[in-house]
């Protein structure tokens, strides 16, 4: 349905001494579930299933979607995966996904090597190719990674400023809604 969001930082952050790192990432939603009631979902850090890997020097953190045996709490309305992890230089993985799946890595810092490829250092992404089951990873250096996958969904995608629909009337109709305050108000 559309929401109107604010991601900014306390007004006093440097006064606290405090940062924010902020990755934001927007997943399509199916047409049948475009105009569902918008939902926010809080995860603290220690709320978000965990796996320790490589004689625990690597850990897994599954937000969304299901890794092995280990699922994440946000719930998509898709088969989308949304995993980070922290590996200290060393570790390294295998990492399984259905072959049907898009994905992609994003290095928030450090440095690997991705088997098969090459290395990839830290502010830097690779997307993967269609054509296996999975990638493992080495850390070269200790590294901070997102990794996204999603089952693509062949539907067709019309954009205009913030609005994604799946047609040009359906985009006319979200800017409607907005200018009718149908999406909420930001109050900060």
């Amino acid at each position: 349905m559309g929401l109107i969001h604010s991601e900014r930082p306390a007004s006093n952050i440097h006064v606290l001494g405090s940062r924010m790192e902020l990755i934001q990432l927007w997943v399509n939603t199916p047409a049948k579930h475009k105009m569902d009631q918008p939902a926010y979902y809080p995860l603290s850090a220690e709320e978000i299933p965990s796996l320790k890997v490589d004689n625990g020097i690597g850990s897994i953190h599954i937000i969304a979607g299901v890794l092995g045996d280990v699922k994440g709490k946000i719930p998509t309305a898709t088969e989308v995966n949304a995993i980070t992890i922290d590996f200290k230089m060393g570790a390294s993985h295998y990492f399984k996904f259905p072959s049907s799946h898009n994905a992609f890595i994003y290095l928030l810092d450090g440095k690997i090597n991705i088997d098969d490829y090459g290395i990839v250092d830290g502010f830097h992404a690779a997307m993967f190719k269609n054509d296996g089951e999975g990638f493992g990873i080495t850390a070269l250096l200790d590294t901070r990674a997102l990794i996204m996958t999603g089952e693509p969904l062949n539907e067709m995608v019309v954009v205009q400023g913030p609005y994604v629909m799946n047609t040009d009337i359906e985009i006319l109709e979200a800017m409607r809604d907005y200018r009718m305050g149908k999406m909420g108000i930001l109050i900060e």
